[in-house]
């Protein structure tokens, strides 16, 4: 399980073979810690025990510190947590040779492919109104066809062909959200895509819940010696964990906004509260991101949880760049 504490005040304290948490009056939560994969503190005001933390670090469990909006900010890692020498000598090699190239038309491939499927998914759902079921057909058909594009670039260099897959990539995502426009403007208004910053709710969820998926690929990565901060689609930025967002273009469209989409589309109304999804809401993000890791897609023969495919896909990445195979973007089914 992955626990998340969003309580401010919260204490969390280790007794035993458990990890405590005790929020005010409430009565405390213990988890032994033997079920506990990963932590996410995502409020102001908790209190971590340093016995909980040696605990978690001797039992591999990665601490994600996330703001209230979903954005994180750190963890605390394990010191034995290191990257083995030669993957990370090799991903620093491949920015100036053609596997940079190679990856980053990678990650755009895989973005366009699950926006295209994703919007299949939801069309599938519409089979009941023809109108609405063709349009969503048309939006993925049209998705699909900017991305045969990536075929026609030349250069065998990342430098070379960033300007043009993120020209790709920035028209099928116009696409993209206009399907998800239709989808929702029965239940909900949503103006578009914007990033951090804005008021707008359904924006606010698809944050927070890219923050989470950031953590889960973060910790990935780390596990699989990579640097997150080197990446190839992703121009480097001091802070900027470049490659945590090039291999996130793969999950994005199937693990966050096919869980935040379905939930609105049930019926789930989301609160703000200066400018920010309540506490309530942010939950309730949380909860269906994580749910949908939790849930099984065909992965190289046979059904795997998301969250263990992300995982793989990162071992994958380490052994291309170690030059010990292929890499495929992960396309998720509809």
């Amino acid at each position: 399980m992955q626990l998340v504490v969003d309580s401010y005040g919260a204490f969390i304290g280790k007794t035993s073979e458990r990890l405590v948490v005790r929020i005010r009056d409430e009565q405390p939560t213990e988890v032994p810690f033997d079920d506990i994969e990963q932590m996410m503190i995502a409020s102001k005001g908790v209190t971590l025990s340093t016995d909980a933390i040696r605990e978690c670090m001797e039992r591999g469990v990665i601490i994600n510190l996330v703001t209230s909006t979903g954005k994180p900010y750190g963890s605390i890692v394990p010191s034995n947590l290191s990257a083995t020498v030669a993957t990370i000598r090799e991903q620093m090699r491949a920015y100036d040779d053609d596997r940079g190239a190679a990856l980053a038309r990678a990650f755009v491939t895989g973005k366009v492919k699950n926006a295209a499927a994703v919007l299949r998914y939801f069309a599938k759902h519409r089979r009941q109104s023809a109108d609405a079921h063709t349009a969503l057909m048309e939006k993925s058909a049209a998705v699909e066809k900017i991305l045969a594009e990536v075929d026609a670039i030349s250069g065998d260099r990342v430098d070379g062909v960033r300007g043009v897959l993120l020209s790709i990539e920035g028209r099928a995502a116009n696409v993209y959200w206009e399907g998800v426009q239709a989808i929702l403007a029965p239940r909900i208004a949503f103006p578009g895509r914007e990033h951090r910053g804005t008021a707008d709710p359904v924006n606010a969820m698809l944050n927070y819940g890219y923050g989470i998926l950031q953590t889960q690929v973060d910790d990935a990565l780390m596990l699989s010696g990579l640097n997150c901060f080197g990446g190839y689609l992703h121009v480097d930025r001091p802070g900027k964990p470049s490659l945590t967002l090039d291999l996130m273009e793969e999950f994005r469209h199937q693990v966050v906004d096919r869980a935040v989409v379905s939930i609105l589309t049930r019926g789930f109304s989301p609160d703000m509260a200066d400018g920010m999804l309540t506490r309530e809401a942010g939950r309730a993000v949380a909860d269906a991101v994580l749910e949908r890791l939790e849930s099984l897609e065909r992965y190289q023969g046979k059904k795997h949880r998301l969250r263990s495919i992300v995982h793989s896909q990162a071992h994958r990445l380490a052994s291309f760049l170690r030059g010990e195979g292929a890499y495929r973007p992960f396309v998720g089914s509809w």
